[in-house]
């Protein structure tokens, strides 16, 4: 299997196998698969992705390969859709892989983690860093393969009752948080609730917790947050984005036909290049009715940013000695995501050329 190679090739071969579909189909057997998904049917990016791969799917394979897409809930709650994969439940799940750090921290890479990449980079590393390779292993211990299916891009900090002015006030508060992150906010007093998509309006609502993050304008806003909570607080450094993938049984994937991993392989593609852009096309309007209903935008004080990075990187160090595959995957994670960071500071000062020039000499390269 050589993903890369044909990730290279995804837009040649996506047009070559719908042209083929129908030669193809006469001979190739007739498979259904059940996809559980860790969104609302509500959300119809994030949940959009998981029905874009299931109906590309089948439009590639002339409706040989049939994928059915169930919502959190319908199957499996959100946050166990990897066991059901694991398990067979179903053959494919749609999730961000981060929900499973308990069981091992490094699914934390493979979506996001605090003051990480965003998602050029994620994808780069992923692609041509060798971040599919360096997780491999992991999703292998699972019975697993993972794709990647989808972005969030940017994303917001966050909704709360309260303002947030410094790290003291940060003590003590219950705050839905996805993912690895919750550890770090921990280590600021914060109390830390790891809680499905679907179940987070009623826990705000209720008071269960103090605040929540999900994604940015236009998810937050379908959700209803701004009814519960008035602040909502930027930069997101505990998740600036968040990819997603498609988890397919590995044993299953074994038993399809090359041209349906190929379909599958597309399809999950596509989705990863589409989500992000739904997103940056449809987050400034959201935000514009957002603020114009009341919504207040904040910053996060510099203060909390400055703890929150400490404590990111420190936990970090901590976790090489709790996880074998974080000692593995971190330190070259950390390395190209170093050199990424460098590298974008770099194409975007070429937007001034005269203040780039001034910094490194006017005629240096």
């Amino acid at each position: 299997m050589k993903r890369r190679s044909f990730l290279k090739k995804a837009a040649a071969g996506v047009a070559a196998t719908t042209i083929a579909a129908p030669a193809i189909a006469q001979s190739q057997p007739s498979i259904q698969w059940r996809m559980a998904a860790s969104w609302p049917k509500s959300l119809d990016t994030i949940f959009g992705g998981a029905e874009h791969v299931a109906r590309r799917v089948g439009e590639i394979t002339d409706g040989k390969f049939q994928i059915r897409a169930f919502a959190a809930g319908e199957i499996v709650p959100a946050l166990q859709v990897l066991d059901a994969v694991q398990a067979g439940t179903v053959e494919l799940g749609h999730t961000a892989t981060y929900y499973y750090f308990g069981k091992d921290p490094t699914f934390a890479l493979g979506t996001s983690v605090c003051f990480g990449p965003n998602a050029r980079q994620n994808n780069a590393w992923w692609y041509y860093g060798g971040g599919d390779k360096a997780m491999e292993p992991l999703f292998k211990e699972y019975g697993c393969l993972a794709f990647p299916a989808g972005n969030t891009g940017c994303q917001m900090g966050g909704w709360f009752r309260k303002e947030i002015k410094s790290v003291a006030d940060l003590k003590g508060l219950k705050f839905r948080i996805g993912g690895m992150a919750g550890l770090v906010l921990a280590k600021l007093g914060v109390v830390p609730q790891q809680i499905g998509g679907p179940d987070i309006y009623p826990a705000l609502e209720k008071g269960t917790v103090d605040g929540a993050e999900w994604v940015g304008p236009y998810d937050d806003e379908k959700l209803g947050f701004n009814k519960v909570a008035k602040f909502d607080y930027y930069p997101g450094f505990w998740e600036g984005v968040s990819m997603l993938h498609c988890l397919v049984n590995e044993k299953k994937w074994n038993e399809l036909p090359k041209h349906y991993q190929a379909a599958l392989m597309a399809a999950c593609g596509e989705a990863n290049v589409m989500m992000p852009a739904r997103y940056d096309a449809q987050n400034p309007a959201a935000l514009r009715r957002l603020i114009g209903g009341g919504t207040t935008l904040h910053a996060f004080p510099k203060s909390v940013m400055e703890a929150a990075e400490k404590a990111s990187f420190e936990l970090y160090e901590e976790l090489k000695g709790k996880s074998k595959h974080w000692a593995r995957v971190y330190p070259e994670w950390k390395k190209f995501r170093d050199e990424q960071f460098l590298w974008f500071r770099f194409a975007e000062s070429t937007y001034d050329n005269y203040s780039f020039s001034s910094k490194i000499g006017a005629g240096k390269s």
